[in-house]
C-alpha cells in the first residue's frame, strides 16, 4: 500500500470512511466488523467516522464505537491506524441533520468521543460542518484549545471553503492538517479548496470520492473505458485518479462490504498513464 502523509503522520493512500456501516440501510454487525478487518489486511491505516454517524437519537456515536469494537478484535498490529473522527453534527432522530458547533459542546463532542474510542486523544479530530448560528472563529477556537490540551493530536476541518481553511489555519497557528470536503467526478465544486490544500501542502481528504452511495456504481465514460483497458473496476480508476489529482489528496471511500473496500485499496497501487487521465474528467 502506498502512502501519504497527514501532518507529521504517514497513513496508507486511501482510507475506509465508516459512515454506511452506522446509518440507514446499515448492514449488520459481523459484516462491519468483517468490513473494518478486510481494510485493515488490504493495509488501509486511516479509519474516518463521526459521531453523527447513527440513525437513532439513543445510539450517538455508533459508529464510533463500531470502530473501536473492530480494532480491539482485530488479530494484527493496530497502533499505526490513524481513526479520524468529527464532531459539531448532529442527528436528533427523524432522519434530519442539524449542527452544533459551540465551543462548550464541541468540546463535549470530543470527550465523548474520546471514551467511545477508548484513547487518551484523538488522532484527528475535525470540525464537521459550519454552523450558521456560530461565529466560525469560535468554532475553530474550540478545536484549538481540544490541540493545546492534548485531548487531540492533530486537527482537522471538513466542508469548508477557501477562505475558512486561511482562518482555520490562522487560528490554529499553522496546524491544520486536513480539510475534508466532498470531490468526486460527479461532483467538483471542492476543485478550489483541492487546489488550496496542494499549495498549503495540508491533506485533502474527500468524502464520497466515488459519487456517493447512489452513485458509486455507475462510473461510466472514461472512468469504464480506462477500467477496461487495465482490466479492473471503474470504482479502482477512480481512486487512482483521485491520487493523481494531486500528493495531497487522499480519498476515504464509505464501505459497508469487505469486497468493495478491498477493490478500493487496490486503486492506491493502480498506475495511470498520460494517455488513461486525458480520458478522465
Amino acid at each position: 500500500m502506498r502512502t501519504r502523509r497527514i501532518g507529521e503522520v504517514e497513513v496508507s493512500a486511501i482510507g475506509l470512511g465508516g459512515m454506511p456501516m452506522s446509518i440507514e440501510g446499515r448492514p449488520d454487525e459481523e459484516r462491519s466488523i468483517r468490513t473494518i478487518h478486510a481494510a485493515l489486511d488490504a493495509g488501509i491505516t486511516l479509519i474516518d467516522t463521526a459521531d453523527a454517524y447513527h440513525v437513532g437519537a439513543d445510539e450517538v456515536g455508533h459508529n464510533e464505537s463500531l470502530i473501536a469494537q473492530a480494532l480491539a478484535s482485530y488479530g494484527g498490529d493496530t497502533s499505526g491506524v490513524l481513526v479520524a473522527t468529527k464532531g459539531g453534527h448532529l442527528r436528533p432522530g427523524d432522519g434530519s441533520w442539524t449542527k452544533n458547533s459551540s465551543p462548550d459542546y464541541l468540546k463535549q463532542a470530543c470527550e465523548a468521543s474520546l471514551k467511545r474510542l477508548g484513547v487518551e486523544a484523538i488522532g484527528l479530530y475535525q470540525h464537521h460542518r459550519p454552523d450558521p448560528k456560530v461565529p466560525y472563529a469560535d468554532s475553530i477556537g474550540a478545536i484549538r484549545d481540544l490541540l493545546d490540551a492534548g485531548k487531540i493530536r492533530m486537527a482537522g476541518i471538513s466542508n469548508a471553503n477557501p477562505e475558512q481553511i486561511r482562518q482555520a489555519q490562522e487560528i490554529l497557528g499553522g496546524r491544520l492538517v486536513a480539510v475534508q470536503n466532498q470531490f468526486s467526478p460527479a461532483f467538483r465544486s471542492s476543485e478550489p479548496e483541492l487546489e488550496l490544500c496542494t499549495e498549503l501542502g495540508i491533506a485533502f481528504l474527500p468524502w464520497s470520492p466515488l459519487g456517493g452511495i447512489s452513485r458509486a456504481g455507475g462510473l461510466g465514460g472514461g472512468f469504464a473505458d480506462v477500467a477496461a483497458e487495465h482490466g479492473v473496476s471503474p470504482q479502482r480508476v477512480c481512486v487512482a485518479w483521485h491520487l493523481a489529482k494531486s500528493p495531497v489528496s487522499i480519498p476515504i471511500p464509505g464501505s459497508s462490504r469487505p469486497e468493495t473496500i478491498i477493490d478500493s485499496a487496490a486503486g492506491a497501487d493502480l498506475e495511470l498513464t498520460a494517455e488513461d487521465l486525458a480520458l478522465l474528467p
